[in-house]
């Protein structure tokens, strides 16, 4: 590795697995220590498997085997003062903070018509005031240092459209808007702040009832199911193919990149 990142120090969400596994463990290949954290429990109505503690427990592993440190705790996103005290304490640890990646977030998917309140409520709360209180809580420290790098994980539908899923398509539009807006007010401190929006992405998110609750919901509208055709003949990433673009944001390569919003979706098209 190139060793991009080193002597930084990187706050992750949703850490436990996945793409935010992934995005801990490439940091810490480019020299990053990492505060990490992860809910590790269930959240209700979402249809995939949760997160564990022995999820989290392994991605410690991961990056310690890279030769560097991570600072774990488990935490809510939607949590402002949680999130405070557990990052508060990771930069105890480690000194300063450099690297701000919010990539917690759920997908419930569901007809527009079978879609109850309580689902669009978890998962604004998740993925928007989540994202929201993560880069709240660690703006101020990228302030204090002179400079930064913010990614906020979205997705092919904070861009485009996911069918069947309202709720999560303006939860992602939202990510997008709120990118443009830190961007734009924390440029002046030196901080950059972009956006991933990954496409289809090999990770436990598909795993449980996920597969049949699209099913569902795809049935009421067959003619969208064409819907995201990628242009390349692998269409489905791994969780490392986003991780990479969230190492090279991260790091000074993309200096004068910012309010940019990173398509890692093999070229889905949507109508």
């Amino acid at each position: 590795m190139t060793g991009r990142l080193e002597g930084k120090v990187a706050f992750i969400t949703g850490a436990a697995r996945g793409q935010g596994r992934a995005h801990a463990v490439r940091l810490a290949q480019e020299g990053a220590n990492i505060i990490a954290i992860d809910l590790a429990g269930p959240i209700p109505l979402v249809p995939y498997d949760s997160s564990s503690m022995e999820d989290l427990a392994e991605t410690v592993r991961l990056v310690e085997a890279e030769d560097h440190r991570i600072h774990f705790e488990q935490g809510d996103v939607r949590d402002l003062e949680g999130m405070r005290g557990i990052l508060e304490r990771g930069i105890a640890e480690f000194g300063r903070l450099d690297i701000i990646v919010a990539n917690a977030g759920i997908c419930i998917p569901a007809r527009w018509n079978e879609t109850t309140p309580e689902m669009f409520q978890v998962t604004m709360d998740t993925n928007v005031t989540g994202a929201w209180n993560t880069v709240m809580v660690g703006a101020p420290h990228l302030v204090a240092a002179g400079g930064g790098s913010i990614i906020l994980t979205s997705s092919y539908a904070g861009k485009k459209v996911q069918p069947f899923m309202v709720h999560y398509t303006a939860s992602k539009h939202a990510i997008t808007g709120m990118t443009r807006s830190f961007a734009a007010e924390l440029g002046k401190d030196n901080i950059r702040v972009n956006s991933v929006h990954p496409g289809a992405v090999n990770t436990p998110m598909g795993s449980g009832d996920m597969v049949s609750a699209l099913t569902h919901a795809s049935e009421s509208n067959p003619a969208l199911g064409v819907m995201g055709t990628p242009f390349l003949p692998d269409g489905t990433a791994e969780a490392k193919d986003i991780a990479n673009a969230v190492a090279f944001l991260a790091s000074d390569d993309a200096r004068m990149i910012t309010s940019e919003h990173l398509s890692i979706d093999a070229g889905a098209q949507y109508f």
